[in-house]
């Protein structure tokens, strides 16, 4: 049973961002949000409400204990670039590139067992006349 989150055009650099996964992998989730909260950087900021996020959509959709989840896959790739450009010296153009990133989350539950459910069925049925059929 697995969760996935996918979180597009995040405003850190991938390669800021990618410093932090190393430490986090080792780590359950939610160990995960108590390391990156005293982070100082924006990076960890940002990783902690992605991280944050796809524990609460585990919870709903799974139906799990927060303790009981685990990364199966962590990634931070490139998204997009904002291109511009600062005037430089002699009429040069100086670039400046504001790199985005894309963080990939897919949690896991394990030692879960689902649980069946049992409809119990009545012992008769009435129908619309009030005859009582078995």
């Amino acid at each position: 049973m697995e969760s996935k989150a996918y979180f597009i055009n995040l405003p850190v650099s991938p390669k800021k961002a990618r410093f932090y996964l190393p430490a986090i992998k080792k780590l359950k989730p939610i160990d995960s949000l108590d390391y990156l909260f005293y982070e100082r950087t924006d990076a960890a900021g940002i990783l902690y409400k992605a991280i944050k996020s796809a524990i609460n959509n585990a919870r709903q959709l799974l139906k799990v204990e927060d303790n009981l989840l685990n990364f199966k896959l962590l990634t931070v790739e490139q998204g997009q670039k904002l291109k511009r450009f600062r005037p430089g010296s002699r009429g040069n153009a100086k670039p400046i590139n504001r790199r985005m990133s894309h963080i990939k989350i897919i949690l896991e539950a394990k030692n879960v067992e689902k649980k069946k459910l049992e409809v119990k069925k009545p012992a008769f049925v009435k129908t619309s006349v009030g005859k009582a059929k078995k």
